[in-house]
């Protein structure tokens, strides 16, 4: 993936449907051009092909391909459509971070305890386009609604797309990869308020530390030991507002041995240190 491109949504809150629906080009039409349009704009084409730019970036895209345009740059057609093409498109937005980076750059967003980064690729290739279809189909239906209920049935299809997106680009081999990632996470999770070392997680996996390393810095979009920090961090969150346990205790029970230490990581993560963070959410 190093030479393309993904977008990052950290969720929740999770992104929104706004509108959708299915159009045909004749040879010759093609696809507006759109200034900041404020919204993520998401074509899957059926049939045909469609000739699309962002800025100075071009694809074309074929049958049971998928593109998803920013809502901050300039789109627009570099060439007229040269059959009868027939695709989706589905207008959603966000209110929460989202990031596009290159395959081979290290993002800034990832999830943790409590949120999931949803990773989609600008361009991929659907291999179940049978379900995409009938997916879609169901998607502007509701959105053709003005039921109360069509409300939660279009943004429940769009949730599902969007899994399917999240789930579908990655290969069979990155694929063992999210399978090791998630391993390791649960060793570290079950594992969290005793000492874990690099070593330790490799002899209880039976797989090479920088195998595992690997795995997690491209699902997690971090390392074991950061992922473990994390996670330790977010425990003493809990434990912050959920008890009145002095913080050396809470650092002891989160498996931290310093708690000068701990509070020190703690103010750097979330920008304030611990006593404030219990005040901020018990007063």
């Amino acid at each position: 993936m190093s030479e393309e491109l993904l977008l990052t949504f950290r969720s929740p809150p999770l992104p929104f449907f706004i509108e959708s629906n299915r159009r045909t080009y004749h040879a010759g039409e093609e696809h507006p051009n759109r200034t900041n349009l404020g919204v993520f704009d998401l074509l899957f084409v059926q049939q045909g092909s469609l000739y699309i730019a962002e800025e100075d970036k071009r694809w074309t895209l074929n049958a049971g391909d998928v593109l998803i345009l920013r809502p901050d740059r300039w789109h627009h057609s570099y060439k007229p459509c040269q059959e009868d093409t027939v695709f989706d498109w589905v207008h959603f937005q966000t209110v929460g971070a989202w990031e596009e980076t290159e395959g081979s750059q290290q993002g800034s967003l990832r999830g943790d305890y409590y949120t999931y980064a949803i990773r989609l690729p600008k361009k991929m290739h659907l291999s179940f386009p049978d379900e995409a279809k009938l997916l879609f189909s169901q998607l502007h239906e509701a959105a053709q609604s003005s039921s109360h209920g069509a409300f939660w049935e279009r943004q429940q299809r769009f949730l599902h797309l969007l899994q399917m997106l999240d789930e579908g680009w990655r290969s069979d081999a990155a694929k063992a990869g999210v399978s090791v990632a998630e391993r390791a996470a649960a060793y570290l999770k079950m594992n969290y308020r005793s000492i874990i070392t690099n070593t330790m997680l490799s002899e209880a996996l039976q797989l090479h530390t920088n195998y595992i390393t690997r795995c997690m810095t491209e699902v997690f979009g971090c390392t074991p030991q950061q992922y473990l920090l994390y996670y330790r961090l977010d425990q003493a969150k809990l434990l912050l507002i959920k008890t009145d346990w002095p913080i050396a205790r809470v650092a002891e029970e989160t498996g931290f041995r310093q708690t000068p230490h701990f509070s020190r990581l703690f103010a750097a993560q979330t920008g304030m240190p611990p006593l404030k963070f219990r005040k901020r959410f018990t007063n």
